[in-house]
């Protein structure tokens, strides 16, 4: 991977890489560091184009807000036509402006309270890196391997992508 800096049209274009390969992604795992370790869990995806930040709600009162504040070092990882893993830091917005901006009627059920709950925490993830399998990957991986066993097939199969943003 490259560190040289992203000029403005490779940070837009890697953007939009990214909104293409998350949309209509419902479900996210968000990986946080913890004392013990890593711990992952699933997180609502929300309704908002990808415009280089990432956005889920949660409560002050759950363990993700205090690993959170302890290490905001993140790893947000997607699912669906591809495979996504974003690398990034957390931050804890505490807007009632904003919670309300991304509040919608699952969370009435889901967190068991209104939007006006001053215990409600957005977690906004700043990605740093993110690295993406396109579908047909997993047929490529079959044909690295194939190869390094028979010493038949493509060897250089590109199996992967990365992004910086």
């Amino acid at each position: 991977m490259s560190n040289k800096p992203v000029d403005h049209q490779d940070h837009h274009e890697a953007i939009e890489t990214v909104r293409h390969l998350i949309k209509g992604i419902d479900t996210a795992m968000l990986t946080t560091v913890t004392s013990e370790g890593l711990v992952s869990r699933p997180m609502k995806t929300q309704e908002v184009e990808f415009d280089g930040d990432l956005w889920f709600l949660t409560k002050k009162d759950t363990n993700k807000y205090d690993e959170l504040k302890d290490n905001p070092e993140v790893n947000v990882s997607y699912v669906g036509k591809s495979y996504v893993s974003v690398r990034g830091r957390a931050e804890l917005v505490t807007s009632p402006e904003k919670v309300k901006e991304f509040w919608n009627a699952a969370y009435a059920k889901f967190l068991d309270t209104t939007p006006e709950d001053p215990n409600l925490v957005l977690i906004k993830v700043e990605p740093d890196t993110v690295e993406y399998w396109e579908t047909g990957s997993i047929s490529k991986m079959a044909q690295r391997f194939f190869h390094k066993l028979t010493g038949k097939g493509k060897e250089d199969v590109n199996l992967n992508s990365t992004v910086k943003l």
